[in-house]
């Protein structure tokens, strides 16, 4: 028999958001990482809001709020307005973040200026070292052997806003006729973002960016350390050494490890090379013998250890290619150097959290028999 086409909504309902999530939803394990790590942070959370505690409004939680900031990535919502307008009709993302299904969803101004607050206090980047430290827990780092690389990432600013320094603030209506002038990052300056700046790599064409660094571990390519720089061409290997000096810092106990580096034949120069013996970090960084002696000794790079690392190093693309095809990187819709390093920083914990996630569903399996 044909139903009737008929909507007849109940005064009142009975289930909880949890009962709209179907038991085994991936978010519900990452969502369980997500709140470990932010009761860790209780206490930067405090410090955070010490100044409010006279009284006021109150804010809105910082631990919803990182977490819809991290629902942003996982989804791929352009911007935060349509975030706002995606959770007031979104069960799945209410019951994320932590709102009732009767909760007011905060007006996107609201919830933009509350995300500075995170900005200013490194509260991402706490947030990335919690969920680094329980990968560490989870017996999913090596430690030792890690990976480094860079990527571009466009800047929210155009070629009309970069200008001659000299001539910013005048009603310049030729800004954009820029064809066949002699332009560089010494003279001219971006109204829009002055942090980005013009660079090319390769083939590809100049565009104002920043480039972003990561340091993986080899074991299962999880990102250990993350920055973002301005765009040049001394910036990756200069992140590459502070980041790989802060991972061989952060080791247990007084004995001496070996600790490997694979890099791309980009990172291939002198200078590099020997920054890294001197930190003690064996160089696996790919020769590069194109019409040049390569700076890497060649007993190192006929070693077998050497050509694993050369084989692991290729999974930290896969980080670099998830942050910009599901994540915000790709072009960035933030300006300043801080607030892309921050939105960077949250991409590599988004990716972490769902690698994380399909690692201990292996493990699972693996040790149902399936």
């Amino acid at each position: 028999m044909r139903g009737a086409d008929t909507f007849t909504e109940s005064l009142f309902t009975m289930r909880h958001l949890d009962d709209f999530v179907p038991a085994d939803h991936p978010l519900r394990v990452i969502r369980i990482m997500v709140n470990k790590a932010l009761q860790k942070m209780d206490d930067l959370f405090a410090q955070m809001y010490a100044a409010d505690i006279k009284g006021g409004r109150p804010s809105i939680a910082p631990e919803k709020l990182l977490r819809a900031m991290l629902i942003q990535v996982l989804y791929s919502v352009r911007s935060e307005r349509q975030l706002m307008e995606q959770t007031q009709y979104n069960l799945l993302f209410r019951w994320f973040i932590g709102l009732a299904m009767d909760d007011a969803v905060w007006v996107p101004t609201v919830f933009s200026k509350n995300r500075e607050r995170l900005i200013e206090h490194d509260a991402v980047i706490e947030f990335f070292n919690q969920i680094v430290q329980q990968a560490q827990e989870q017996e999913l780092l090596s430690g030792e052997h890690f990976s480094v690389d860079g990527t571009l990432i466009q800047a929210w600013a155009g070629h009309k806003s970069f200008v001659r320094k000299d001539r910013q603030g005048d009603d310049d209506t030729d800004a954009g006729n820029f064809k066949g002038q002699k332009r560089s990052n010494d003279t001219h300056e971006s109204t829009t973002d002055a942090d980005a700046r013009l660079y090319r790599k390769g083939k590809t064409a100049s565009e104002l960016r920043f480039m972003g660094h990561t340091l993986t571990d080899n074991r299962h390519g999880l990102v250990v350390s993350a920055v973002v720089t301005q765009a040049d061409g001394y910036a990756e290997r200069e992140a590459a050494k502070a980041m790989i000096n802060d991972a061989r810092q952060a080791l247990p106990g007084d004995e001496p490890i070996t600790i490997t580096l694979g890099a791309d034949k980009g990172y291939d120069a002198k200078e590099f090379i020997e920054a890294l013996q001197a930190m003690n970090v064996l160089p696996h960084v790919a020769q590069n013998k194109s019409g040049r002696q390569s700076a890497v000794p060649d007993r190192i790079a006929g070693s077998e250890g050497y050509a694993i690392s050369q084989q692991k190093r290729k999974l930290i693309e896969q980080g670099f290619g998830w942050a910009k095809m599901i994540g915000s990187i790709r072009q960035v819709m933030v300006r300043g150097l801080q607030k892309v390093d921050q939105l960077f920083v949250l991409n590599m914990a988004a990716y972490n959290l769902t690698r994380m996630r399909t690692l201990g569903q292996v493990r699972l399996q693996g040790a149902s028999g399936v």
